[in-house]
């Protein structure tokens, strides 16, 4: 019997069916790689399971897709989609890819992009963005019994944008939620010691802006544990990092990380990639709804969509954020943002490092929109400015960077501890 024959009702329910027999797989795969023979685990199949490169491929299949990944070892797994833009995402317990590349690995235009990586602690994520919408017909791995090697071979078809949509959205299930990195520092109190959040742009299968051997990721998480170490070393400052390491956090945590050990200041890092290639030195930025310019806009939608493309899901987010954006104590806390962004401003000029013609501006970055929280995204530098690679990748400089930062938070809480009470009366 064809497809096409099958009554609706039915082909429902095998896809039902379908889809919990992919999380029981993804389970039982974890047993059958501890009961692998002992000769497979002698081959070290007890480490980091490995992309084998020679074994992957993304291709067209017929008038659908082949995803074809080779493994050291078999590893628990899932596959789901989400839409806008519409992904296929597969989650693996963590995976080494040295040695992957996307150009390799992607042979066909009906993938537009590709991300692999680190998305959190023990988890690597892969994916898809498709020029159309396509649903998952099989998804499978085998493991060779011999040597403990696994292949997971995924097939995509086409499908209509409505039944895309209706099915898309990452699985509720408590065996797979990826856990929340947890905070490099509990919530502290009101003993007045000030709570700085220093907040390394991307990260994991988020990599930002690269150019040649620099990457954004690396260089934002070098500067912000420079920062870290300046500040704590004068004392009286505790400093928490958002991420400590090459790991995925979405936006909307990084603000929440920050809610969560009640931080006074917020500082999130980045180096981004204009496209026109002319801007270049130091840019601060504070939130406003309307951007002061529609190159500060455009930044601010590629941040939002490096989170999508890295497979997070808003299902459900707007009401939330709708909250945050109407908050009244943000009346108090943008003046207070762009005195911050003012005294940084000053102290990154008087550290001879280079800043932009136009060194404020304003945009609706999402990352800034604690209302509570005073918070400045600063681009360091530009990754398209031949000048700015040059310095960004001299660790002189972000270390003269980091005690300029440093020197404009101190600077700003002298100031802001003066002004406060006047404000509050």
């Amino acid at each position: 019997m064809s497809r096409s024959t099958f009554p609706r009702q039915v082909s429902l329910a095998i896809r039902d069916l379908a889809a919990r027999a992919l999380s029981a797989l993804a389970v039982a795969l974890l047993v059958m790689t501890l009961a692998l023979p002992s000769a497979a685990r002698a081959q070290g199949l007890t480490g980091l399971a490995r992309i084998d490169t020679d074994a992957s491929a993304i291709s067209d299949q017929g008038r659908g897709v082949s995803v074809t990944l080779g493994l050291s070892q078999g590893v628990p797994w899932r596959i789901f989609t989400l839409a806008a833009p519409t992904r296929v995402v597969i989650d693996f317990r963590e995976v080494d890819w040295t040695g992957l590349s996307a150009e390799a690995l992607l042979q066909t235009d009906r993938v537009t992009g590709l991300r692999f990586g680190s998305y959190r602690p023990g988890w690597s994520r892969l994916v898809l963005t498709l020029a159309d919408p396509m649903q998952i017909d099989t998804a499978t791995m085998r493991i060779d019994t011999e040597t403990g090697q696994a292949a997971l071979s995924v097939g995509l078809s086409y499908t209509d944008a409505k039944s895309f949509a209706d099915r898309a959205g990452a699985p509720r299930d408590p065996q797979w939620d990826l856990p929340v990195p947890a905070l490099t520092a509990p919530p502290q109190g009101d003993d007045g010691i000030l709570t700085v959040v220093i907040d390394p742009g991307h990260g994991g299968i988020d990599p930002g802006a690269v150019r040649g051997n620099l990457m954004e990721k690396t260089l934002m998480l070098d500067l912000a544990r420079a920062v870290q170490e300046t500040l704590i070393r004068r004392g009286d400052t505790r400093v928490i990092l958002t991420r400590d390491d090459d790991s995925f956090v979405p936006l909307e945590r990084r603000v929440s990380i920050a809610h969560d050990v009640r931080a006074d200041v917020f500082i999130s890092l980045h180096a981004d990639v204009l496209p026109n290639g002319r801007a270049r030195g130091a840019t601060l930025y504070t939130l406003a709804d309307t951007a002061t310019d529609e190159a500060s806009a455009k930044l601010a939608e590629r941040h939002d969509r490096d989170d999508l493309l890295s497979g997070v899901d808003l299902t459900g987010k707007d009401d939330v954020v709708a909250g945050v954006l109407m908050d009244l104590a943000r009346q108090e806390t943008a003046p207070r943002a762009i005195a911050l962004s003012e005294t940084l401003q000053l102290a990154i000029a008087a550290a001879d490092v280079p800043l932009n013609s136009r060194p404020h501006r304003a945009a609706a970055f999402s990352v800034l929109k604690a209302p509570d929280i005073p918070s400045v995204l600063i681009e360091v530098g530009y990754l398209s400015s031949e000048r700015d690679r040059k310095n960004l990748g001299d660790p002189e400089f972000l270390s003269r960077i980091a005690r300029a930062l440093a020197d404009g938070i101190a600077a700003w809480e002298t100031a802001d501890a003066a002004k406060r009470p006047l404000v509050r009366q």
